[in-house]
């Protein structure tokens, strides 16, 4: 039995997608969604609520295991490791939405001219894109966020500067097939310039494209922050950034205190593993392939 015939055999009205009038795979694909908002809301609630409690050495609870008292246990100051983790994960958030948001900023206008503004434009892009995608992406990381100073400011040019090339490809190769269509030509035969049609036919269009495109570069853009952080490029050391804590847990892990690098890891795992979740779950109900199902 296929999965649209087993879909038809659970007894109805049951759940919300049932309620909702909505198929197993599309009532499936929301869930998916609202948990992985939900753990991007309860990231900077926690962090929040938490306060600075747990941020500031304590001696007396130092190298503590996990525990209820602190779910994450402590480090050799005492400092608790969920605290400063959530902190971390926050800051990854913010450095990852604005990076991403920039690059894909960047890679729409792009895409837009190099299908749009002739061959120079195009070949000029294209050429760009060639050169981003040649040179090894964390060196080009570590060296633009050397030039720019680094810090926080120095890992979002960073980041922003070098993800736009792929998904400038997919929006140019986008607006190549809408160049094609009855609605473009005809404006083009009334008189509109290439930038009016690119801006009021085609980019309604690439919203999509673009908001799928924003999100998938989300996660990227959040693990070459704990990158450059992991390797001292970027953030002050004192920062609670997920990658500054994975550095300094690497001089503690051979003498048996884990939970000082594995839970951290792991909760920027989770958090990737959500944003991956959310864009592709988000690309299958935006599909028309595959929106209906």
């Amino acid at each position: 039995m296929n999965e649209s015939a087993s879909c038809r055999a659970v007894p109805a009205p049951r759940g919300l997608a049932a309620a909702l009038g909505l198929s197993c795979r599309r009532g499936r694909w929301l869930w998916a969604m609202g948990v992985s908002i939900a753990v991007f809301a309860a990231v900077p609630l926690t962090a929040w609520l938490m306060g600075t409690a747990g941020l500031d050495p304590d001696l007396a609870v130092r190298n503590q295991p996990p525990s209820w008292g602190h779910l994450f246990g402590t480090d050799p100051l005492g400092r608790d490791m969920l605290s400063r983790t959530m902190h971390g994960l926050v800051l990854s958030l913010q450095v990852g939405l604005l990076a991403s948001a920039v690059s894909s900023v960047v890679a729409l206008f792009l895409g837009v001219a190099s299908a749009t503004l002739g061959r120079t434009a195009d070949a000029v892009v294209s050429w760009l894109v060639d050169i981003f995608m040649t040179v090894p992406h964390m060196v080009l990381l570590i060296l633009i966020s050397f030039v720019a100073g680094g810090g926080s400011r120095g890992v979002v040019i960073a980041v922003a500067a070098t993800h736009w090339p792929a998904l400038t490809r997919i929006i140019r190769a986008e607006v190549l097939q809408l160049r094609g269509a009855l609605y473009v030509r005809t404006a083009r035969r009334f008189g509109r310039g290439p930038l009016a049609v690119a801006a009021y036919h085609m980019l309604p269009h690439l919203l999509p494209q673009f908001l799928i495109g924003l999100i998938l570069l989300f996660p990227h853009a959040i693990l070459h922050e704990a990158g450059l952080t992991f390797l001292g490029v970027g953030l002050s050391p004192h920062t609670p950034a997920v990658g500054i804590l994975l550095a300094e847990s690497m001089r503690h892990l051979s003498t048996g205190q884990w939970w000082l690098g594995i839970l951290p890891g792991a909760a920027l795992l989770a958090l990737v593993k959500c944003c991956d979740i959310l864009g592709t779950n988000l690309d299958r109900l935006l599909d028309p392939k595959t929106a209906q199902e």
